[in-house]
């Protein structure tokens, strides 16, 4: 099975070893046909704390490394 990739970008680096990366989105109204953004926020391992706020990363979906955190930040865009 292949590993799910998403491409977003970084709004949080407070974290050890940990960013939070907002995944956007565009999906349109079933009835209405109108188009609107959703986003959703990840948190994905960074183990060198070598990306900042605004970069534009890929993440990658792994196995759990803690309550919250199945992404590894894979690289930049």
């Amino acid at each position: 099975m292949a590993k799910r990739k998403l491409i977003g970008k970084v709004i949080s680096t407070k974290m050890q070893k940990t960013v939070v990366v907002q995944i956007e989105s565009i999906k349109e109204h079933p009835l209405y046909k109108r188009r609107y953004k959703m986003h959703k926020n990840f948190k994905a391992h960074d183990e060198k704390g070598e990306y900042k706020e605004g970069d534009v990363v890929v993440i990658e979906e792994g196995r759990p490394l803690s309550g919250d955190k199945n992404w590894t930040v894979i690289s930049k865009v």
